[in-house]
């Protein structure tokens, strides 16, 4: 029996975007370091952490409050993509390990889609620029749903928008809050930790699979096999 003809059990995967397909933290910490600089502040990558997998929206909530900035949250917003955009139209890399992942899982049939907490503009731009488009059967953005993650609101919209249940869904996650959003929106968890630095927060050993040492052991052959094999 072909493995297209085999039921299965899990219908769609959904990814994360930044950190977990691509390796774009370094172009949105230079983003947001170049943001805050052009208000007079200083920004280092000790201070980008917290806010790594949490979205750009609550993030320049934040940033708006605990700098005291004049400039409007939608402002920010803009300034901040615009930013970005122009560094990853130079350097944005897709993990090769993940992209084996995508095209495997594409291959057998299985729906693809993309939450991420990127800017619906980001995202429709850079998954064409790098040939990925065609994975996903929908991208969508926290901006759809207003609430970034750890909420679990993406997840569920992006699965209404393929209709698929939840229980038939695996989520591909690198950070605290995506996973914590992945739990609560009652979906399967693949882990791949963008930040390995030990001991990993407690959040990662509640996925279903772990990577520990983040994309150093990830391979999507690994990954593909046990989505496959989930009854």
């Amino acid at each position: 029996m072909n493995q297209n003809t085999i039921p299965k059990k899990i219908k769609a995967v959904i990814f994360d975007f930044d950190g977990t397909i691509v390796d774009s933290e370094d172009n949105y910490y230079e983003a947001d370091r170049l943001l805050l600089k052009s208000f007079g502040y200083d920004f280092t990558k000790d201070m980008k952490k917290k806010y790594v997998g949490i979205g750009n929206f609550p993030m320049m909530q934040d940033i708006k409050k605990v700098y005291n900035l004049t400039a409007g949250v939608d402002e920010l917003l803009l300034l901040k993509n615009n930013l970005y955009l122009d560094l990853a139209r130079k350097q944005t890399i897709v993990f090769p390990e993940m992209k084996i992942f995508l095209k495997l899982l594409h291959e057998t049939g299985y729906i693809i889609a993309l939450a991420s907490g990127s800017s619906q503009i980001i995202l429709n731009e850079l998954t064409d620029a790098l040939g990925i488009s065609n994975f996903f059967n929908t991208i969508v953005s926290t901006e759809a749903v207003g609430k970034g993650k750890p909420d679990p609101a993406v997840f569920i919209y992006a699965g209404e928008k393929i209709s698929v249940s939840s229980d038939e869904i695996v989520v591909v996650e690198d950070s605290i809050y995506g996973v914590e959003a992945a739990k609560r929106a009652f979906m399967r968890c693949i882990a791949v930790p963008y930040l390995t630095e030990k001991p990993l927060a407690d959040i990662f050993y509640k996925a279903d699979l772990l990577f520990e040492d983040g994309m150093k052991s990830f391979t999507g052959e690994k990954a593909f096999e046990w989505v496959s094999n989930i009854q």
